[in-house]
Order: structure tokens, then C-alpha cells, then sequence
């Protein structure tokens, strides 16, 4: 059993086609512009952000397959 008790509670969210793939293009957006801020980056503290938001993001964008994989 998942330690993750919100799980089924998101699957509205992602078996909504429509709803699901505006997440995910706005996910995509917010990773393009943290690649951007992270290509324009000097300061070491600044590059770790955008990589730890891009991670994240990314994340978010594999919340359909953790949920859908859950019986």
C-alpha cells in the first residue's frame, strides 16, 4: 500500500485530458525559462535553483504515471 494517501485524490486531475495537457504545457514553459535564467546564471546559488526547479517541474510532469500506477 502507498504511503501516499493524496494520490487518488489527484485523479480527476490527470484522467482529464484536457486539464492535464494544459499542465503540462504550462510544466513546459516553466522548465523553458528555467533553462533560461540557468544559461544566464553567474552565480553558483542561482544555477542550483534552477536545477532544483527543474527537477521539480519535472516531477510533475511524471504525477500521471505515479498516480495511474497505484491500485
Amino acid at each position: 500500500m502507498s504511503n501516499k494517501p493524496y494520490l487518488p485524490k489527484l485523479k480527476p486531475l490527470v484522467n482529464n485530458n484536457l486539464q492535464w495537457d494544459a499542465f503540462v504545457e504550462m510544466l513546459d514553459n516553466e522548465i523553458d525559462s528555467q533553462h533560461k535564467k540557468l544559461e544566464q546564471s553567474k552565480d553558483v546559488q542561482d544555477i542550483y535553483q534552477s536545477q532544483g526547479a527543474i527537477s521539480a517541474l519535472r516531477r510533475l510532469k511524471y504525477l500521471k504515471d505515479e498516480i495511474n500506477a497505484q491500485q
